[in-house]
């Protein structure tokens, strides 16, 4: 059977929503024609026809760029892997050469594109580029997470050109064959190719067609439950960790100390000083890659705990310097100096120049510069590794693509390595890894403190990009596994593959059985232009094996995006995410339709909320964000990033609304977004740090960093990038909720998820639901975690009793004056409007953010949209 496109481009079929996964290969295509010019010339001229077959060929440079992407992928570099020459180098793997058709005649360079079809065309998938072939032969395999609105899929053939891509022809398979094909496979299936036109499509000709396979599995049919079976990525699951979960930079004792009444045995962690204790303890080596690293931050600030003081006291028996006042820079040089190996990655802000003539901190004021220059004479290691477009591209597109690639997309993990004992006579790594950048303003506790300790805590440790307010307060998600080596790293960013399939026994922290250990998953966004020995895309044997996805010529790890979808579909009772952004389903926004920002994180949330609805079940989605994007909340791209959020919001809410008619009730029922805040009481202040009324003859008495300093408030910067679900599986790494962390071909990520065996089921009381019960105590109040609705964040119960919360605080801190009382906690609502069907608009009487402006709904404007998405 074969399905024909007709009508003007698609089929006349009716829309249904393909949630799912599909299974896809792209086999091969024939009959296509000439699209070279030059070649239909010589053809012409010579009457010379084509010659048939499929024989090796010289390759020709060609664009891996055209209007399917948003923006040039990263490729191979000879600047990347500064240290390949201080490490043992492993046999490198002979790559398979790129397939071509004939020799002696150019012609079409045809590649696939799998286009979802709906009321905005979203390009989910791309076969690599078949060279000079009038019938390619791909054979090219997909895995594509679907969550969309649609009325079929196309496969739009194209011819790749070093100008551009040219349409062939466009296949067309309806979603009522997709959705068949989870009974009834698609085994090897022709479909007719034509050619769309000014009047409409028009037949190619001579047999032209493409032969696909497809087998659709709905998400209602996903297994359910921790199988251990983990999700498929480049690095498998491992068993027997230890895993350690951070909410804040630094928690002090009995500052958090209501969730020990509800989790016997939970205590939050010291993230700074437990890295600092790992430093110190370290051996063998340090490894610190980040987006940025400064060498002034100090990891220990406050009260020691019993632990730190007595591994400083040890040191200093020993003879050692004084290192608890030490900066990191400091700490790392005095590491260096025992003998450990320390290595610093960190990303090259290529907007950053440090030399005799030009100083420039660059767009990001990562101070990359001053981090290299600081260890230059020492023996730490130091490497700024750029981002860099794809080598193959045209020389045009070469030097445009460095300015986006190499400016706008970073390195941003964030992750440091140390060796820890495991016995008496072994060590094994530990990695401590989350949103926690190691530079200035990240330090902050659950107190947030806006004005106190400005002249001890934080001195010389201040940052708020939206004004020269004192300081932004921050919270953070980092996390510690831990995890016995399977063998020694050999090559930066490449890791041994067959070791990391082994799951040897011998090799785990805690044993099975142990009712405290950890299944743990390491993921990334990641592309081959910043992993070494990554296979080429029709490498189909190597991709499969290691998990990765082809988007055209460029090998691509997702599977952040993959552990969080399926960690979204798996959820049964609710989902608790934290994160610096929130967009994406950009295919269904309901005012801006642009396939720029379509992962499907917000829509799969939105879709699981509307199937518990329509089954009666209770669940519950809780969404927690910055009040707005960093930097001034006003400017062009801070007020684009909103319009986004607010689009993405209206959406979700738009699918929960359409899941309750009928039922009746309201989407926050189900579904809500929050901010954080804190606001000080105006008696409050030590250390000469009293709050002062703005002079009224001064001129920026009335600015907006005058009027935060006479409310004594601002909002708490989440930069959290994790998700809780059920209270069993956490997500936890350096990727925000948005394309250019999930798209795995811009900026560079890392992850983890990880749960614990034994705290599953219907009701776990493990670390994981600890974790969330500090979070909240800290967002919250002790007051709220002891009241029993909060062990059931999916009831009506506790969502009423959170957004109680949440609207009563946004009252207080949106008042003018602080009549109303204090803050419980920091948790405020999100300040928009829900209405019954979905719409959201800005909260009357705060259409603009309190004290600095700026729309709450945001606005589009002309920057490009891949810069901000």
């Amino acid at each position: 059977m074969s399905y024909t496109i007709s009508g003007g481009g698609t089929a006349p079929a009716a829309w249904a929503w393909l949630h799912g996964d599909l299974e896809l290969t792209i086999h091969e295509a024939r009959g296509l024609p000439n699209m070279d010019l030059l070649s239909t010339l010589l053809r012409r001229l010579c009457l010379c026809p084509p010659l048939a077959g499929i024989t090796p060929a010289r390759r020709r440079s060609l664009s891996d760029d055209d209007d399917d992407s948003a923006h040039a992928h990263a490729h191979t570099h000879p600047h990347h892997h500064h240290l390949r020459g201080r490490l043992h180098r492993r046999p490198r793997r002979r790559h398979e050469p790129q397939p071509h058709g004939h020799l002696l005649l150019p012609t079409s360079d045809p590649y696939a594109a799998v286009v979802v079809a709906g009321p905005h065309e979203t390009t989910v998938a791309r076969t690599y580029v078949f060279r000079n072939s009038e019938a390619p032969r791909w054979e090219a395999s997909f895995l594509l997470p679907l969550a969309h609105a649609a009325t079929g899929l196309e496969f739009h053939v194209k011819d790749a050109d070093p100008f551009g891509s040219d349409l062939i022809g466009v296949a067309w398979l309806p979603a009522a064959a997709v959705l068949a094909s989870a009974a009834a496979p698609i085994e090897s299936q022709w479909l007719d190719l034509a050619r769309p036109d000014a009047r409409g499509p028009s037949a190619l000709g001579g047999g032209s067609a493409i032969r696909v396979s497809a087998a659709f599995v709905p998400a209602a049919a996903a297994s359910r439950g921790r199988s251990g079976g983990g999700v498929p990525a480049y690095f498998p699951p491992r068993r027997g960790c230890d895993v350690r979960l951070y909410q804040d930079a630094h928690v002090a004792a009995g500052e958090l100390e209501g969730v020990g009444g509800v989790v016997p045995g939970f205590l939050p962690g010291r993230c700074w000083e437990d890295l600092c204790m790992a430093v110190l303890g370290a051996q063998r080596l340090v490894y610190v890659a980040g987006w940025s690293v400064h060498t002034t931050v100090r990891l220990t600030r406050e009260a020691m705990s019993p632990e730190m003081a007595a591994k400083v006291a040890e040191l200093e028996e020993l003879g050692g310097e004084p290192v608890e006042h030490m900066s990191l820079g400091e700490l790392l040089k005095y590491k260096s100096q025992e003998g450990v190996r320390v290595l610093l990655l960190v990303w090259d802000d290529r907007t950053s120049h440090s030399n005799f003539f030009v100083k420039m901190k660059g767009v990001m004021q990562t101070r990359d510069e001053e981090t290299k220059k600081f260890f230059k004479h020492s023996s730490v290691i130091c490497v700024l590794s750029p981002r860099y477009p794809s080598s193959k591209l045209g020389l045009v597109k070469q030097k445009a693509s460095e300015i986006v690639v190499g400016t706008l997309y970073t390195h941003h993990q964030k992750c440091v390595l140390v060796d820890t004992p495991a016995s008496e006579s072994t060590r094994r790594i530990t990695a401590f890894l989350g949103g926690l950048d190691l530079c200035a303003g990240r330090y902050d506790t659950p107190s947030h403190r806006l004005f106190r300790d400005l002249q001890t805590v934080f001195h010389g440790d201040v940052y708020n990009p939206t004004f020269g307010l004192e300081r932004i307060p921050w919270i953070l998600s980092p996390t510690k596994p831990k995890q016995q080596p399977p063998s020694a790293a050999a090559d930066t960013g490449a890791a041994d593959h067959d070791d990391d399939e082994r799951d040897q026994p011998a090799l785990h922290v805690l044993p099975d059985g142990d009712p405290e250990r950890w299944h743990a998953q390491v993921f990334r966004s990641v592309d081959a232009g910043s992993v070494k020995r990554f296979p080429r895309p029709w490498e189909r044997a190597e991709m499969a094996r290691r998990h990765l996805v082809g988007d055209k010529n460029l090998a691509v790890e997702r599977s952040i995006h993959a552990a969080y979808v399926a960690a979204i579909r798996s959820a049964e009772r609710f989902v608790y995410v934290e994160n610096q952004y929130f967009i994406g389903g950009s295919y269904a926004w309901p005012s801006y339709r642009n396939g720029g920002a379509c992962n499907l994180v917000p829509m799969e949330i939105a879709l699981k909320v509307a199937s518990k609805v329509r089954a009666g079940e209770p669940f519950a989605a809780y969404v927690v964000l910055p009040m707005w994007p960093e930097g001034n909340p006003g400017s062009g791209p801070a007020q684009e990033i909103l319009f986004w959020q607010n689009q993405t919001m209206e959406m979700m809410y738009s699918v929960v609304a359409a899941a309750l008619e009928g039922k009746g009730g309201h989407p926050q029922e189900h579904l809500n977004f929050y901010c954080l805040g804190n606001r000080e009481p105006a008696e409050d202040g030590v250390d000469g740090n009293k709050w002062a009324p703005a002079d009224p003859l001064d001129d920026a008495s009335s600015s907006a960093a005058a009027r935060a300093r006479r409310h004594r408030r601002f909002m708490v910067y989440v930069h959290s990038k994790g998700m809780i679900v059920d209270d069993e599986y956490v997500i936890i790494g350096s990727a925000n909720i948005n394309q250019r962390s999930l798209a795995g071909s811009r900026d560079t990520e890392i992850a983890i998820g990880a749960y614990q065996p034994d705290h599953t089921g219907a009701c776990p009381r493990g670390k994981v639901h600890g974790y969330r019960m500090s979070l909240w105590e800290e967002h919250l109040g002790k007051e709220a975690v002891r009241r029993p609705e909060v062990l059931r964040p999916e009831s009506p119960r506790c969502v009423k009793l959170v957004n109680r919360i949440a609207r009563d605080n946004w009252r207080r801190y949106a008042a003018d004056d602080d009549k109303l009382g204090p803050l419980q906690g920091h948790l405020l609502r999100y300040p928009v409007h829900v209405r019954a069907d979905g719409r959201v608009e800005p909260l009357p009487g705060h259409e603009l953010f309190p004290d600095v402006g700026g729309r709450v709904v945001g606005a589009p404007n002309n920057l490009p949209d891949y810069l901000t998405m």
